[in-house]
């Protein structure tokens, strides 16, 4: 869940006032009797850490955060709520198809988020995210319903014009084994200040155990602000693919 964006370089009296708001959760701002150069860097930290950064699967404290993803595939429906600037509870309903459309998995879940470790560098930020998920997963080849254990980990580098992530969840269950596996890289196309929407174009490679004979490839083009995104994108094989979430 990617939020990242570029704080504008305005004048240090709209800066000032943008990181005094924001920091509860990013945990501190520069003052304009700073140099500037300073300033602008502890800016760009604040705002990667405020808003929850491109790839952040959980929003900043006290939000609520709403994403889907949509393929012929994969839909996927959750929501989860920040109790803490690291820390998040949610559900979600998950539906997976295997490549020949011969099987397919229905799963509930609940779900935890903690953001584990972050790193704040000059002009970007790293986050490492572990996962805990407990739900019942229903499929077209056995009977009744299944608990599933899903423990997961996200690894993401992000500046203002580039995103790159690595993401590994075990989907684990009596006699399943859905483990799945993504990355991602993403380029901004362009400059954006705080309040506008910026483009990026964002590549993935993912594959999920048992159900998918191949990695499949997605490339798309993101539409991003502050509280939202929208992706949209075709696959290798010439399917669609929708993504979107919204923070509030």
């Amino acid at each position: 869940m990617m939020l990242s964006r570029h704080l504008p370089l305005h004048a240090c009296s709209q800066r000032t006032a943008f990181i005094h708001a924001t920091q509860q959760n990013a945990g501190g701002a520069a003052a304009c009797n700073r140099r500037p150069a300073r300033s602008f860097i502890t800016a760009v930290l604040v705002f990667l850490a405020s808003t929850g950064a491109l790839a952040a699967p959980m929003g900043f404290k006290d939000s609520t955060m709403v994403m889907s993803d949509l393929s012929s595939t994969w839909r996927e429906v959750w929501v989860n709520r920040a109790f803490t600037a690291r820390d998040a509870i949610g559900a979600g309903g998950l539906y997976m198809r295997s490549d020949d459309g011969k099987l397919d998995r229905t799963l509930a879940e609940v779900t935890y988020t903690r953001l584990a470790q972050r790193w704040n560098l000059p002009h970007a930020q790293a986050n490492v995210w572990l996962f805990a998920g407990i739900g019942a997963v229903s499929g077209n080849d056995f009977d009744g319903q299944r608990t599933m254990l899903a423990p997961g980990l996200q690894v993401d580098y992000e500046t203002t014009r580039v995103y790159l992530a690595a993401n590994a969840r075990l989907y684990r269950a009596q006699g399943l084994n859905h483990d799945f596996a993504s990355a991602r890289a993403g380029w901004a196309l362009e400059d954006a200040d705080y309040e506008s929407t910026q483009a990026w174009i964002v590549v993935e490679a993912r594959r999920m155990r048992e159900l998918s004979e191949s990695i499949e490839v997605t490339t798309m083009l993101r539409l991003i602000h502050r509280r939202y995104f929208l992706e949209l994108g075709v696959n290798d094989r010439a399917e669609a693919r929708a993504n979107l979430m919204f923070v509030f």
